[in-house]
């Protein structure tokens, strides 16, 4: 077996349906993917039994769209390896790609994939874009493609499993709406441009806020970076230092501008939407601030891998299927929030609490 470079574990939810009714799943083709995870609603066409089947140990590929910016890419990587480890009779190489944020890369890694004549590729895609050209070759070359972790422009993958970016930006939006009591400005930093993960929250904060008697006064991307996101605050406060709270769709983007805020002096913190991200929760709990942290659990590639496998074995499963957590609010912060982790670390997670320590331990 191939030597690999990443890692992270997995359990957890079943799909069943009802039994005898065509393209319906019964009870007994059951597929555990991660929890809070469900098919999704709507059209869902079931990929038929025995359809990818193949003998093992298979090879796996990996295009990811880039461990940059935010350490939850990072730590996605790291869930993907360890359900890799735990799967080492089945899997004889993974081969794992970082676009680096660059969608050329990406379609150059896709390409390169096909080429390795990998049996199944998971990815994560930089725009909604950027793998649709590998997607349509990996299915002319008869191998399945499991999308994770945003959208894509085509039909043509096998699964894909979605965190509910609509929902997520939504509940961000109603709790500033919430608190400030529907009155006073607002800024929003959204994430990286093009990402459709980005677009989808935008978007559902925008139903929202829409709807609002809330005063949006600056839109700009951060790109789910501190240092970018640090300096939109200090510029944004010098301009006019009267907001009434911040929408941001990344927490190292909130760090960024609770940083800001607090070295300009400003006399009051005001609500700031976060993430599950350990470094803001420790500032949520330790400095007793008001947020929101909607979950995008870095497992979905541990989710993605789990429908590869599936599609392997020749199981049916659904074509599409949503990650919908329930956010972590302040009165369940102490729930998710790890002292004894280091910053970088995010909730929640599929990895035992060994293997937790051995990464970040703080």
């Amino acid at each position: 077996m191939k030597r690999r470079t990443f890692l992270q574990t997995g359990s957890a939810l079943i799909a069943a349906g009802a039994f005898g009714i065509p393209g319906i799943l019964r009870a007994d083709d059951t597929i555990a993917l991660l929890p809070d995870t469900w098919p999704s609603e709507g059209e869902n066409p079931v990929v038929e039994a025995g359809k990818f089947a193949k003998a093992g140990p298979w090879k796996i590929g990996h295009s990811h769209y880039g461990l940059a910016g935010s350490t939850h890419t990072y730590q996605t990587a790291f869930e993907a390896e360890y359900e890799i480890s735990r799967n080492k009779a089945r899997v004889a190489d993974y081969q794992f790609r970082s676009a680096d944020l660059n969608a050329s890369k990406q379609v150059a890694d896709i390409e390169d994939l096909i080429a390795q004549k990998v049996d199944a590729i998971i990815i994560a895609p930089l725009t909604t874009g950027s793998a649709v050209e590998g997607i349509r070759k990996a299915k002319a070359a008869g191998i399945p493609t499991v999308v994770y972790l945003g959208r894509v422009d085509t039909e043509d993958f096998t699964v894909q499993v979605q965190g509910d970016d609509f929902y997520f930006g939504r509940v961000m939006a109603q709790f500033l709406v919430d608190k400030l009591g529907n009155k006073g400005k607002v800024w929003v930093l959204r994430g990286v441009a093009g990402h459709p993960i980005d677009a989808d929250r935008y978007a559902g904060a925008m139903e929202v806020f829409s709807k609002s008697g809330l005063q949006i006064t600056s839109t700009q991307h951060g790109s789910w970076s501190y240092e970018d996101s640090k300096k939109i605050a200090e510029s944004l406060y010098l301009s006019d230092p009267d907001v009434a709270g911040v929408w941001t769709d990344g927490a190292n983007m909130s760090l960024g501008v609770l940083d800001a805020l607090q070295e300009a002096g400003a006399s009051t913190i005001p609500p700031i939407t976060g993430e599950a991200l350990n470094g803001w929760m420790r500032r949520w709990n330790d400095e007793k601030l008001s947020s929101i942290g909607p979950i995008c659990p870095p497992a979905l590639s541990t989710a993605a891998l789990r429908a590869s496998f599936a599609l392997l074995e020749g199981k049916p499963i659904q074509r599409n299927w949503t990650n919908r957590p329930k956010p972590i609010v302040d009165e369940n912060l102490a729930q998710f929030y790890r002292s004894d982790l280091t910053d970088a670390y995010w909730a929640p997670t599929e990895m035992p609490n060994e293997k937790l320590l051995e990464y970040f331990k703080a």
